[in-house]
């Protein structure tokens, strides 16, 4: 028994880990570099620089000009870290190596991917290793173990054993939150089920809406809610206060006997089919469509198809930190290449599922430093249940993916970036082509989005048809989108001028305080119709309600 590490980290390891010590002892790499001997002289005299301020500081010396030691972090927090010598110094010991390894492989000459790699995993074994994270170098376990007579260690046990057997780290109270209950309560109903999703219609606030509804596709390698998690910071129940119909999708979460689903399905019987229903519940011309990360993605290739076809479903698009040309991918790029993704295809991909547990162990990976190793410290070591927290119980909240559906979308988004080829991909039996959407699009990226860079989001407003508005929002992916307008945290970049440099676009926008919920609104109200009377009832007469929101299918809990 042991948490579900995917094989694309191990591997990536072994590979970076190669390709570090090639080049080493090569002097040189594929890219035609040569390691910089001047550099390495340099980072050497550093380093022993440190390791000679931290022997002055131990014998109570003061440091030579410029050989300050590094400074700690936040997992040194402790009084023992600060005034215990042994302590102090084995902290300092391990910032100094750990610059050193850092620096080395960004020094390191190797093809941009490669590196990247190399740069990644090299922080992920610096992190690991952090003498915070084992019981003997901690002196804040050593205390509380000998204050509570061992309980402390035996409750940390305890803890791991538990965690072992829901293969996953515990981030959150796993019994705080019941999804209907505190979590996921705006009221509405589910219109339409199949195989693959349950479309949610939610309830009106206001006396008249917008003819035009909104129907969110959220991503599929998580679930719904984080868009209605509490009503202070419920995107859903900011859209309907503002006179907005909303329809969601909540994405079943597979299991075995689904293991066959593809891409095609997720279109097709997916965003196509929600985009149908809520038109025909509606009865309006055409809806405002929304699609957040991987959702995004189904529902741009939707809408291209929907395009190809003749039909105009949507009157507009917004995108909220998606990918649609994936030649930067960020950190999920260093777990893809062409030896992965094969083997995913010749397994998973003829059908069976990928593990939701494994999915979440790479997203926590990637913030290592504040998704795995303070709760192995707390729950292990220091033998602490974790506090409740609603975004980390969604964050906790797995999804399984089907096999077929994940090797394609690695295969042609990641590793091969086909969709941002005119027609290169066939989806539905019909060639794609992302200019066919030829609808106003608001496009939002994050600043600190670690899993789709800014740059990486920019760049598809150059790929849509139509024009396009961008924005750039504070935080990271999940925090800059979820933004409540009632909290005016924060702050947003808009109005810069658009073309082909991401770069001119920053230096000429406007960066504005607050949430970039009410620029959003502000864009999107031209495009939502006439005001009618809120429907009485939900549903219709060909897709009656058929259970309360938040519906069956995101209860469901991945293996």
């Amino acid at each position: 028994m042991a948490f579900p590490i995917p094989e694309e980290f191990i591997q990536g390891f072994a590979k970076a880990g190669q390709a570090y010590w090639s080049s080493l002892m090569s002097g040189s790499s594929d890219a035609g570099g040569t390691l910089d001997a001047n550099g390495l002289a340099a980072l050497h005299q550093k380093y022993w620089q440190q390791q000679m301020a931290i022997w002055r500081q131990g014998l109570g010396q003061p440091a030579e000009p410029g050989a300050d030691v590094v400074q700690g972090d936040r997992r040194f927090y402790g009084e023992a870290w600060k005034s215990h010598p042994w302590y102090r110094s084995l902290q300092q010991q391990y910032l100094v190596h750990a610059q050193l390894l850092t620096s080395l492989a960004e020094a390191t000459p190797l093809p941009p991917k490669d590196k990247h790699k190399l740069e990644f995993f090299t922080a992920q074994l610096v992190n690991a290793l952090s003498p915070a994270n084992f019981p003997a170098t901690n002196p804040d376990v050593a205390r509380q173990a000998l204050d509570s007579n061992g309980e402390s260690l035996r409750a940390g046990l305890s803890n791991l054993i538990d965690d072992l057997q829901h293969k996953r780290i515990s981030i959150t109270d796993r019994d705080a939150f019941e999804i209907g209950v505190n979590v996921a309560v705006s009221p509405g109903a589910v219109v339409f089920e199949n195989e693959l999703l349950q479309l949610i219609q939610y309830a009106p606030s206001t006396k008249k809406v917008a003819a035009r509804p909104l129907v969110i596709v959220p991503p599929c390698i998580n679930k719904f809610y984080i868009l209605d998690l509490q009503p202070d910071n419920s995107f859903v129940r900011y859209a309907v206060e503002n006179g907005l119909t909303v329809f969601l999708v909540s994405w079943r979460n597979p299991e075995p006997e689904h293991g066959h689903l593809r891409w095609d399905d997720y279109v097709e019987q997916g965003a196509l089919q929600a985009l149908a229903v809520a038109r025909t519940i509606s009865g309006a011309d055409q809806v405002n469509a929304v699609g957040w990360c991987v959702g995004g993605t189904i529902l741009s290739t939707a809408l291209a198809v929907a395009g190809a076809r003749g039909e105009n479903p949507a009157a507009s698009l917004t995108l909220l930190t998606t990918m649609l040309d994936f030649e930067e991918p960020g950190d999920l790029g260093v777990f893809i290449d062409e030896q992965n993704v094969r083997q995913r295809e010749q397994t998973i991909g003829q059908g069976g599922i990928y593990s939701g547990s494994e999915l979440g162990f790479v997203f926590q990976a990637m913030r290592a430093n504040d998704l795995i190793w303070p709760y192995v410290v707390d729950n292990y070591l220091k033998g602490k249940s974790p506090p409740a927290f609603d975004l980390l119980y969604w964050n906790a909240d797995a999804t399984n993916l089907p096999g077929p559906m994940y090797a394609w979308y690695l295969r042609n988004m990641y590793l091969e970036n086909n969709l941002v080829v005119a027609d290169k991909l066939s989806v539905c039996e019909t060639r794609v082509d992302l200019s066919r959407i030829d609808v106003p699009s608001y496009v939002l990226a994050t600043k600190e989005d670690h899993i789709v860079p800014w740059r990486a989001a920019y760049r598809s407003t150059q790929l849509l048809g139509g024009r396009t508005q961008f924005v750039l929002g504070a935080s990271g992916h999940i925090a800059g989108v979820i933004n409540p307008a009632s909290k005016n945290k924060r702050s947003y970049r808009a109005g810069g001028k658009l073309g082909g440099d991401s770069a001119q676009w920053l230096e000429s926008s406007q960066e504005t305080p607050g949430s970039w919920w009410r620029h959003w609104l502000e864009w999107l109200l031209p495009h939502t119709g006439k005001k009618i009377a809120a429907p009485r009832e939900l549903g219709h007469k060909k897709y009656p309600t058929i259970e309360p929101a938040p519906g069956r299918y995101v209860k469901v809990k991945a293996s």
